[in-house]
């Protein structure tokens, strides 16, 4: 038996924290959690898990609004921000519990507070003192806001689900794809809605043909987009309405403004200097390819390294490491490549694999397949939003090198293709699938002449 009190004390019991103590619990580990704010983590409580349900009810207007062209006559709708606040709530204190259950009922022992690192082997949670033999540090990111004037009147995606009043007037400040999802869900819910960017174009990272796409798209609905826009202060005024101050001399008014400009790694307090950890270049902890930092009983996963910033990612990493550590035989790298995202905006975003920026970074030539058109759903609707979807092939392999959609369900179309490009298929195979009919999907089979090629 061990001299520590642990094998391993995970510090974050967010997606990756909580799947690697689970398993490795399970692996006959003696495991220990500790969390200062909520199980669960970003994801469940202030990230994809509320914002999904806060997008669902967004695109209830459309839907109300489409219900008409398929003979539906219903009475005025009304929305209570207030019950969506509180159903939303219900849902993830259960969740919450979930996790809880999880969590005790494979022998973990959870540890309620703020954890400090004392030195490599001992952590201090409030009063109490831990030791173990490795330490596992999955803090997760936290939302980042720069430092301006009236920076204090601003609000986070920390803050966003648990506003009292929906704002009649908002601004979003940020180019990714958090700043997009609430930019679309204040717009769907009723607000004057605004979205400011400091460069030429947000989702930046994203295929460019999307990204075009989704400009026009969110134009269409009635979004105000302005790019090289910089915020350089913000005041209050007499009435409680904040008024936004651009770097070009323009202002704005609006009743709550919204920063999504990024995430940091959350490392405050922590005490990584007492230990042999160091940072990256970029902040984040460094590991290994195993998840090793530069301290040998020390380990990181997740958003608080500098991996992909999805649950799916921290998940493997932590069921990885897991494995790695307490049964080795079993142990498997994660495969980050094809890797699939979604953006939960209105309409979804869908994307897999290179975007064809990035495969011609690579050296590949193209065969690039694009298709616009508008979903049988919006025909009888008299909604003119056109889906868009793209393959990327390489001309040498025939193997397809990227997928992306913009349109309803994009995620759960993409979710079944990323099986396709784990598994090496090529534009033949896709050729050789029979489609579903009447659907959108089945454009992704039945595109077959090049709209362009290298």
């Amino acid at each position: 038996m061990s001299d520590y009190d642990f094998d391993l004390f995970v510090i974050g019991a967010g997606s990756g924290g909580v799947r690697a103590s689970r398993m490795a619990a399970g692996f006959g580990a003696r495991v220990a959690v500790a969390e200062e704010l909520y199980l669960g983590g970003t994801c469940v409580n202030v990230g994809c898990v509320p914002k999904k349900l806060f997008a669902y009810a967004a695109h209830f207007a459309e839907d109300f609004d489409d219900a008409r062209g398929y003979g539906w006559d219903l009475e005025a709708s009304r929305f209570s921000w207030q019950r969506l606040v509180a159903n939303k709530n219900t849902e993830i204190n259960r969740l919450n519990g979930i996790y809880h259950n999880l969590l005790t009922g494979a022998g973990v022992t959870l540890v309620n507070g703020r954890a400090r690192l004392v030195d490599s082997h001992t952590v201090e949670v409030g009063d109490n003192t831990y030791t173990a033999e490795r330490i596992l540090l999955a803090t997760g990111g936290w939302p980042y806001v720069p430092d301006f004037p009236g920076r204090e009147y601003v609000i986070t995606s920390n803050e966003v689900f648990y506003l009292e009043e929906l704002p009649r007037r908002c601004v979003v400040v940020g180019g990714g794809y958090i700043a997009i999802e609430f930019a679309s869900i204040f717009h769907g819910l009723g607000c004057q809605t605004s979205l400011l960017y400091r460069g030429e174009q947000f989702l930046r990272g994203f295929d460019q043909g999307l990204r075009d796409h989704m400009v026009v798209t969110m134009q269409n609905k009635g979004l105000d987009l302005q790019f090289n826009a910089d915020v350089v202060r913000i005041d209050k005024q007499e009435d409680g309405s904040l008024q936004l101050t651009l770097k070009n001399g323009d202002t704005l008014e609006a009743d709550l403004v919204l920063y999504a400009t990024g995430r940091r790694p959350k490392l405050d307090g922590l005490g990584l200097e007492n230990t042999a950890v160091e940072l990256d270049e970029k902040g984040f902890i460094a590991v290994d390819d195993e998840y090793q930092t530069s301290d040998p009983a020390i380990f990181a996963i997740g958003d608080v390294t500098d991996t992909v910033q999805l649950t799916p990612v921290a998940l493997a990493e932590g069921m990885a490491l897991a494995r790695r550590l307490y049964r080795p035989e079993e142990y498997r790298p994660v495969d980050y490549n094809d890797l699939a995202t979604a953006v939960f905006c209105i309409p979804n975003i869908a994307t897999l694999g290179l975007t064809e920026e990035q495969a011609r970074a690579q050296g590949h030539k193209l065969d690039i397949f694009e298709s616009r058109f508008r979903p049988m759903r919006n025909t009888l609707a008299g909604n003119d939003e056109q889906s868009f979807m793209k393959l990327l092939v390489d001309q040498d392999t025939d193997r397809v090198l990227g997928v992306h959609m913009v349109g309803p369900d994009a995620g759960e179309i993409i979710q079944g293709l990323a099986v396709a490009l784990k598994a090496g298929a090529t534009k033949a195979v896709f050729d050789a699938t029979l489609g579903i009919h009447p659907t959108a999907a089945e454009e992704f089979v039945t595109m077959r002449t090049p709209s362009r090629r290298d």
